[in-house]
């Protein structure tokens, strides 16, 4: 079994780029268990020239190979396999498949807008699909741009066996003759890489759902050459909140800033492998490396419907990934901002104080700042210090300088001196030392202030 990721480098990696790589390593690897030999393949489709770029290449390599999605073979180049492609073409030149065609992008465009007011699909009309040798010749002498059609047989059906959708049949009627060398002479998108998954041996190859009206374009082409194609499965696309296709507006971010922000590949890598894909019930909470991963993704639990990005699922799993990992490498994590407030000897008990109440690096400084700066007081705990005695804080003032940092006296003397408990006890020590009702174990808290601070807050 062979799987591939074929990004074109036009923009950073999102979302939708990354699970389209991650779900083909991950089938690439599904067949490991009974003996045959799985590989994921990388291929760099920059055949678009003009909006190609070296950095977005350099940034998708930078990406995959953070988040572990490591590729056996390649990466390979569409750009530098044109000789390739032009034998191909020749032989569909030779074999009539494929004709010249000189028509204007001003001629296609009125074609297809009158073709849709009189309720037909909208496709090629095929005026020069019959062209006389001397015809074609005395186009090229006037010097028009030329591209390349693939001439489509009439009255025929196109069926395959989608891996994720199912069965699916296309009426050839309705696709029409199609370019597969366009008018500067660089291939199509649809020619390409339907001849090099032939070429390079994949044998299933997992993409968007937008991919899915390519599909019986490329096995045409394959056919019509004699080559093997894979099997295609085609996943729905990532959705927003508010069930569009996931863009900058409605959620989606790049890898680089999802980085950037301080989001473990771990986290992400586990995310994504659920988001469209559903794991038996043992594993389904479980944060897995991806070898485990692998080991239990199957291909029949791919869903069918629209995949919701859901930021709360996606922090759950960076809070998985987090309780992995030691203090010190949290702690590195962390970010200067961070490590500037907090007292070298005290970082470790830091660390473990937050660790459970924290997502992101932003988090960690809120706590800092609650901890060694200044930080400003909550409304929920304004409304609970608003029904706070005077009483409480002068015995928790003189609970802390007669026992200083020792947390379980300071709170038993206030308890004996008020007669509160439960939340009414704890609740408004919380909101006088943090501002905030919420938090780490406040025994915790105390260490990390010391008498002085402590005193500090109280007064303050």
């Amino acid at each position: 079994m062979k799987s591939r990721f074929s990004p074109s480098p036009t923009g950073l990696m999102h979302l939708g780029n990354v699970r389209t790589a991650l779900f083909n390593v991950l089938v690439a690897k599904e067949q490991e268990q009974e003996q045959e030999q799985g590989l994921f393949l990388l291929r760099i489709e920059d055949s678009d020239r003009e909006r190609s770029k070296q950095e977005y290449t350099d940034a998708l390599l930078r990406d995959l190979t953070w988040m572990g999605l490591l590729w056996q073979e390649g990466p390979y180049y569409q750009s530098e396999r044109n000789e390739i492609y032009d034998k191909y073409y020749q032989q569909l030149i030779d074999t009539q498949k494929a004709y010249p065609c000189f028509c204007t992008e001003l001629e296609l465009t009125l074609s297809r807008k009158t073709q849709v007011s009189s309720g037909k699909p909208p496709r090629y009309n095929g005026k020069c699909r019959n062209l006389s040798t001397e015809q074609v010749a005395s186009l090229r002498q006037q010097g028009l741009v030329e591209a390349l059609r693939f001439k489509v047989g009439e009255n025929t059906q196109i069926t395959f066996t989608d891996l994720v959708q199912g069965p699916k049949i296309f009426q050839a009627d309705d696709i029409g003759d199609f370019i597969i060398k366009k008018g500067d002479g660089f291939a199509s998108f649809m020619f390409c890489n339907a001849i090099d998954d032939a070429l390079m041996g994949v044998t299933h190859a997992f993409r968007g759902e937008d991919h899915l009206t390519n599909t019986p374009r490329q096995l045409l082409i394959l056919e019509a050459l004699g080559l093997r194609h894979p099997e295609y499965g085609h996943m729905p696309l990532i959705v927003g909140h508010d069930g569009k296709p996931l863009s900058k507006r409605n959620g989606s971010q790049s890898i680089e800033d999802l980085r950037s922000q301080g989001y473990f590949s771990l986290a992400l890598v586990n995310y994504l492998a659920r988001l469209g894909h559903h794991y038996d019930v043992e594993q389904d909470r479980k944060l897995l490396s991806l070898a485990e991963l692998r080991q239990y993704f199957q291909i029949n639990h791919i869903g069918r419907s629209p995949a919701h990005y859901d930021e709360v699922q996606l922090h759950y799993w960076q809070k998985e990934a987090i309780q992995l990992l030691t203090n010190e490498a949290l702690w590195d994590w962390m970010k200067d901002s961070v490590q500037n407030l907090v007292p070298m000897h005290q970082q470790g008990l830091f660390v473990e104080a937050i660790k459970a109440n924290i997502v992101m690096p932003k988090d960690a400084l809120f706590w800092a700042k609650i901890v060694f700066d200044t930080n400003e007081t909550q409304e929920d705990a304004k409304l609970c210090l608003a029904q706070t005695s005077k009483d409480y804080i002068e015995a928790a003032k003189q609970a802390v300088l007669n026992y200083g940092a020792d947390y379980k006296k300071v709170i038993e003397e206030i308890k004996h001196k008020t007669n509160l408990k439960g939340k009414n006890l704890f609740m408004p020590l919380r909101a006088l030392l943090t501002g905030v009702c919420f938090g780490p174990e406040l025994e915790k808290i105390f260490l990390l202030m010391g008498k002085d601070k402590l005193l500090l807050k109280l007064n303050k």
